[in-house]
């Protein structure tokens, strides 16, 4: 559940920083039991099954894909592709490139696993579905674009095993940095309650020690740990927010004195855990909504609102 809040393996990666490319209309399978295909792409492709089975051999792997299930063949991979049954085969294709900084292969620097259940498919079945019933034949649109990112953002927290050793890339351009901060940032936000995380960011940077704290420092405003301390609250803050008490937070968080945790929360987010849970109660009511705007009114016209 908690992972799921969190918002996932791409969360702390700004989305200006991300260029996602459709490189071909989608291809809307219907393959009956005598369809095959033997081919190399040179951009990725992202497989969803909806109904029969696809079976493929990809890179002397055998994987059969059942409705529900997702992979990926990366590009540049020779695969074979057959029906293994004699229902219709039916499903998604879509031809594509996530480029980081408009230079970097970002699925490059992950290990993914192959093929997955989509956890979520309850969810993102009617997504995929209506995504096949109306891809244009010879064409893309903006809709496709946006409900393709949701669908490869869901294979990829489903089928994230770790990020790439950072140590392999020659930090010898000017963006790697950035790149590698975000890794870090994603890291520590997928695991705030791991003690050793921030730590272990630091010396995984294929950096010098503290000239990654100060990049780390400029580009995310917070050192590692100071940054950890955050994501730790903004967890907290969920807990809260879903019914439990400030002891059972302060538990589920690695504090043992819900005291101490609440003077850290105060100090970390500006507010005490049941001042959190106040404010969310005004916003709830309408309230809250109603001060802030009268807010906003005042900064715009510099003085209070009339």
């Amino acid at each position: 559940m908690m992972d799921e809040i969190e918002g996932g393996v791409l969360a702390q990666i700004p989305p200006a920083a991300l260029t996602l490319t459709l490189t071909r209309s989608t291809i809307k399978m219907q393959h009956s039991s005598s369809w095959s295909v033997d081919k190399v792409n040179p951009v990725d492709d992202l497989v969803i099954c909806l109904t029969g089975e696809g079976r493929y051999l990809i890179g002397g792997e055998d994987r059969t894909l059942r409705p529900g299930e997702a992979m990926l063949i990366p590009r540049d991979t020779r695969f074979v592709g057959f029906n293994a049954g004699t229902v219709t085969y039916t499903g998604i294709a879509q031809h594509f490139m996530l480029e980081i900084h408009g230079k970097y292969d970002l699925l490059a620097q992950m290990t993914l696993r192959p093929k997955v259940r989509l956890s979520r498919w309850e969810t993102f079945g009617p997504l995929v579905r209506q995504f096949y019933q109306t891809a244009p034949p010879s064409s893309l649109t903006l809709a496709q674009h946006h409900a393709f990112m949701l669908l490869l953002i869901a294979y990829v927290d489903d089928a994230f095993l770790a990020w790439r050793d950072q140590r392999a890339f020659l930090p010898n351009r000017p963006d790697q940095i950035e790149l590698s901060v975000m890794v870090a940032a994603t890291r520590i936000a997928a695991d705030p309650l791991d003690d050793s995380i921030a730590e272990a960011v630091v010396a995984d940077a294929p950096y010098n020690r503290d000239y990654f704290l100060r990049e780390f420092q400029k580009r995310v405003g917070r050192t590692p740990r100071k940054f950890q301390e955050f994501k730790r609250m903004e967890r907290a803050m969920h807990y809260l927010e879903s019914g439990a008490s400030v002891g059972q937070t302060a538990a589920e968080v690695g504090y043992a004195d819900p005291y101490y945790f609440s003077r850290m929360f105060k100090r970390i987010m500006g507010l005490s855990p049941r001042a959190h849970m106040q404010k969310v109660r005004q916003s709830r009511d309408g309230s809250l909504l109603h001060m802030d705007e009268l807010a906003q009114i005042e900064a715009l016209r510099g003085g209070p609102p009339r």
